[in-house]
């Protein structure tokens, strides 16, 4: 059994039945079945449906909302603006559905085959298998289930056993709709059983989002696999002496503090030009001071718990750790109510885990900078490469930032959380494998098939 506790509560919500070694093959033979039925289902069929099921999320945005604070303990605010984001990402794939890749190639390249062009087109590649992280039970989810249906590929989609039952509320959206039954399907089950799965034959595309450990050990084991991994990251964010240091400042509290740091691109790291190193802190503190912690259903709340105990206990001890090492406390590091305050540290060096990991809570590492360069050496210093951002008001700094910070996405004037559910997502060095966004992702769901004919 999976029991879905409330983090914040304590309280049980629901215990949902692990899926047995039977179900799981039917599954996989349900998924086998429906993807002959798929090649018919046209696009025009898809991107119908995918709009249905965004109007229905709209329609039950309030049921999604509450299922997300109860098993995720993320605040309203935030638990509201990921279904506001599954609504635009089922929309965007209603429209990708609509425009496949198709192309047209001149293949006269001698005088034997002057006559002939090439007509490509993409057809699925077979059976998805997506595994989604706890941190977005849904949007995160929406973007394995919406390429797939965008691209005709069955889906077996196995969520976090943390926070499973907005999938299941997810599900029965999709039924109501008139895909082909089994198009997509939930698997429960344990991640041994998850690890036979990466490894099966039958399935052609293995889309995973968690940790790096975990990640690079499935594309191991994945065989002839298309796989995407979205492996997390260790995101810094600069701001030059030239930017607008309150807008800087405000934009950061939601990179530093959204839903606890729980959040893969989270601004872990920021570098401060020295000349208003300063001035910037004491506006940080104060705004940070200003946060309201405590239940994450309350309106007014903007910082509540993390997932588990077990992630609180582990972040403290990376925190003292950190100061053992001569790291500088500035605030925080106090757990109240079931809640790790925001902690913000300074003189961090590398070899501390809260400098060179990922925290995955509520730390973030501050530190001045003489100049630019010197920034990005130290950002690019670590294994992780997800994304960045920089605040600066000049040109130059834009470019040689973008030229230089060795991540997949540099965010100007915004924080490291920033994301729009169309951009290309990803990461590069440990931070990931290929890329999400709807259209981005439905290339790796497809595989191209050249027909070549006389003109």
């Amino acid at each position: 059994m999976i029991e879905v506790i409330n983090p914040f509560t304590k309280d049980k919500i629901k215990a949902l039945a692990l899926h047995t070694d039977e179900e799981v093959e039917q599954k996989i033979i349900n998924a086998q079945k429906v993807q002959k039925e798929l090649k018919d289902f046209t696009p025009f069929e898809r991107s119908q449906a995918l709009h249905f099921i965004a109007q229905e999320i709209e329609r039950r945005k309030g049921e999604f909302t509450d299922l997300i604070i109860q098993e995720a303990a993320k605040p309203r605010i935030y638990a509201a603006g990921e279904v506001d984001r599954a609504i635009q990402t089922f929309t965007i794939a209603a429209e990708e559905a609509l425009r496949p890749p198709h192309e047209l190639m001149e293949l006269g390249r001698s005088l034997k085959t002057a006559q002939k062009i090439g007509e490509i087109r993409y057809f699925s590649a077979g059976i998805v298998f997506g595994i989604s992280p706890f941190n977005f039970p849904l949007n995160l989810a929406v973007h394995k289930v919406a390429p797939a249906i965008a691209t005709g590929s069955p889906i077996l989609l196995k969520p976090s056993s943390k926070t499973p039952l907005t999938a299941e509320l997810l599900l029965e959206v999709i039924q109501a709709s008139k895909l082909p039954k089994h198009s997509v399907q939930l698997v429960h089950c344990s991640r041994e059983k998850g690890n036979e799965l990466v490894a099966d034959e039958r399935i052609a595309v293995l889309s995973f989002t968690g940790s790096p450990a975990v990640g690079w050990k499935m594309k191991q084991n994945a065989g002839k696999k298309k796989v995407v991994l979205e492996l997390g990251g260790n995101a810094a964010a600069i701001v030059c002496k030239d930017a607008d240091i309150e807008d800087a400042v405000n934009k950061l509290m939601v990179g530093a503090w959204a839903y606890a740091g729980q959040v893969c691109i989270h601004t872990q790291r920021i570098y401060v030009a020295e000349e208003i190193y300063d001035q910037f802190l004491e506006m940080f503190k104060i705004a940070t001071l200003n946060l309201v912690h405590g239940n994450p259903d309350e309106d007014t709340t903007n910082f509540s718990c993390m997932i588990d105990d077990a992630n609180t206990q582990r972040v403290l001890s990376w925190i003292e750790e950190a100061e053992n090492q001569g790291a500088q406390l500035e605030f925080g590091g106090k757990v109240e109510n079931n809640i790790l305050s925001p902690t913000l540290l300074s003189a961090t060096t590398k070899g501390m885990k809260v400098r060179d990991e990922e925290v995955f809570g509520p730390v973030v590492c501050i530190a001045p900078f003489e100049n630019l360069k010197q920034a990005i050496e130290e950002v690019n210093d670590t294994k992780w490469g997800l994304q960045a951002s920089i605040f600066t008001d000049s040109i130059s700094n834009l470019n040689l930032a973008f030229n230089e910070l060795e991540v997949g996405g540099v965010i100007h004037n915004e924080a490291t959380t920033f994301r729009v559910d169309n951009m290309p997502y990803g990461g590069i060095k440990d931070s990931g494998f290929g890329r999400e966004g709807v259209r981005y992702a439905m290339h790796d769901y497809l595989e191209a098939k050249i027909l070549v004919k006389n003109k």
